[in-house]
């Protein structure tokens, strides 16, 4: 099994914000920083803040040292694939080989729409993906780098210099639909397993897509990953699994409790039973969490958790009370 690993996500719409959260990861022994890519916040309106993923993640790696940029996840829509090799082989020699290469097929229409992009349907998105996943790889790999597909096209596109990390930096790709998961068994390191998106809502914007992402369906997720994984001449356990999960912890019980039970209702689960289940929700005393994190370690695999604590408590609770019982691979790379 992978080390278990903490990401923290930080904040999309002001800069200042994101590099003192960012610097804060650094000097906690968090294993990665992550910020989406959009061009219309998720979190709200179109007239919401929003950062730009790249921009953000090379100057982030100018003030920390220690922690790995893993954008969360890019879209592979915004940018030809070319480009965006040359930009992470870039962002990878800045942070001194510090890259992990979220990549996902895109979601948000409506920022589609704005900028002028085309936005196909679900299924032609993903194959983008995944011969924009081969371009890339050339770009970084290759010493005449050369492809001829449906969708892109180089011809000897010289690349240097290479990324840092050898034979390239790992692949984290986003989503957990099927015909994802079959291209991640082929050609990713690492996966983040999200609730499908439907209807161009992610589970942010459509809390009912969480409500149904139970650990049931997230167990038959992984089941069907290895299976796929192992079908493409792979371990079955080659791919790290990933999820992103809100944190909130209180050392007072009747806190907890009362954050979990507005939370349910909130979000429109069942009752409080289903939410302290969510595979997108921490919610409790230290105790609750770091139990509920070694059964979901030892269930499912799923050992790199992508981070949103709700409150400064709930982000120091998780620094000194929940990571110092699982390993860190920050802390044995200083």
């Amino acid at each position: 099994m992978h080390a278990v690993k903490f990401g923290l996500f930080l904040p999309t719409g002001d800069f200042a914000q994101a590099r003192a959260a960012a610097e804060w990861a650094d000097a906690n022994r968090f294993y990665s920083v992550s910020i989406n890519d959009h061009f219309f916040s998720p979190l709200g309106s179109p007239r919401t803040p929003q950062l730009e993923c790249f921009a953000t993640l090379s100057a982030i790696a100018s003030v920390t040292r220690h922690v790995r940029l893993a954008p969360a996840v890019s879209a592979v829509s915004f940018r030809n694939p070319a480009m965006l090799a040359k930009i992470a082989s870039t962002l990878d020699h800045l942070s001194g080989g510090r890259l992990i290469l979220g990549i996902g097929a895109g979601w948000q229409r409506n920022e589609y729409d704005a900028h002028g992009y085309p936005y196909p349907d679900n299924l032609e998105r993903i194959a983008q993906l995944d011969e924009a996943i081969d371009v890339i790889k050339a770009m970084w790999t290759e010493d005449e780098p050369t492809l001829h597909g449906k969708y892109f096209t180089i011809a000897k596109a010289y690349n240097y210099p290479r990324p840092v990390q050898q034979p390239h930096p790992p692949i984290m790709v986003g989503g957990s639909g099927v015909p994802i998961l079959k291209l991640v068994a082929k050609k990713a390191q690492m996966v983040n397993l999200i609730p499908p998106i439907v209807n161009g809502k992610d589970f942010v914007q459509d809390p009912s897509a969480a409500v149904k992402f139970t650990k049931r369906v997230l167990g038959e997720k992984i089941a069907r990953l290895r299976d796929f994984t192992q079908a493409a001449g792979r371990a079955a356990d080659a791919v790290e699994l990933g999820v992103m999960t809100m944190v909130h912890l209180s050392r007072n019980q009747a806190e907890a409790d009362a954050a979990l039970a507005q939370t349910a209702q909130r979000m429109g689960f069942a009752d409080n039973i289903a939410a302290r289940n969510s595979p997108v929700l921490l919610i409790g005393t230290p105790a609750e969490v770091r139990q509920e994190l070694r059964e979901r370690i030892e269930a499912f695999g799923t050992t790199y958790y992508i981070v949103f604590p709700t409150s400064p408590e709930s982000g120091r609770l998780l620094v000194e009370e929940i990571m110092p019982e699982f390993a860190s691979p920050a802390a044995g790379s200083r």
